[in-house]
């Protein structure tokens, strides 16, 4: 009788050690920790307890992370508040700037407007190339990752030597891209790839939005 005939048979016999319920007790394991000869009783205890650790663990990590996402949607909410408060392009251009480095510590925040019925002047409307236009039109969510366009990444500055990573948001009126947003961080680790996007793609509407209510 092999191993696996003991598998198959006990699998076979839930109700085995209900009739020979002192083998629970006269059978020997090793402890998973020391390697002592223990009861299968024990063992199972052990398990017990290292599975409900297991799930506490756990359970603190999503409630982490629910912490961290009422957090976010805090960040998201003050900012959605202070762009319809805005009046002009001005105030629009200071929310966008202080929100994002102040509340959200992004250490470098640009964008660009094309194609927009109104102009203003300031970097915002500087003429941008077909690359940027194109890579941001056929984006379908937010592109976070190492810097992909080296003209956007050049709105950072002089900073702009120094970035690692960014996301960069299109910025969209009736499907159609007019803009691009965005962000820099020094961290390789800030922006990246696997990261979820839903608050960045949020961001990148509200600021669409109150883009299109003042420049058409």
């Amino acid at each position: 009788m092999n191993p696996s005939d003991v598998v198959q048979f006990l699998q076979e016999n839930p109700d085995f050690f209900d009739e020979h319920s002192t083998l629970l007790t006269d059978l020997k394991v090793s402890h998973p920790h020391t390697g002592h000869a223990i009861s299968l009783t024990e063992r199972q205890l052990i398990a017990l307890r290292d599975r409900i650790a297991h799930l506490e663990d756990k359970f603190a990590e999503l409630l982490s992370f629910g912490e961290e996402n009422d957090g976010i949607s805090a960040k998201v909410h003050r900012l959605t508040v202070s762009l319809l408060e805005a009046e002009d392009f001005e105030a629009i251009r200071h929310v966008i700037y202080l929100h994002l480095q102040e509340d959200f510590a992004v250490p470098h925040v640009a964008f660009r407007v094309w194609n927009s019925v109104l102009t203003r002047n300031g970097p915002e409307f500087l003429p941008v190339g077909e690359e940027v236009r194109f890579f941001s039109g056929d984006l379908m969510q937010p592109y976070c990752g190492t810097p992909a366009l080296r003209e956007a990444t050049a709105w950072f500055g002089p900073a702009s030597r120094l970035i690692r990573s960014v996301a960069l948001v299109p910025l969209r009126r009736d499907e159609q891209t007019f803009g691009m947003l965005a962000m820099g961080s020094e961290d390789p680790e800030r922006f990246y790839p696997e990261m979820g996007t839903l608050y960045v793609t949020r961001i990148g509407e509200m600021v669409s939005a109150a883009l299109v209510r003042q420049l058409g």
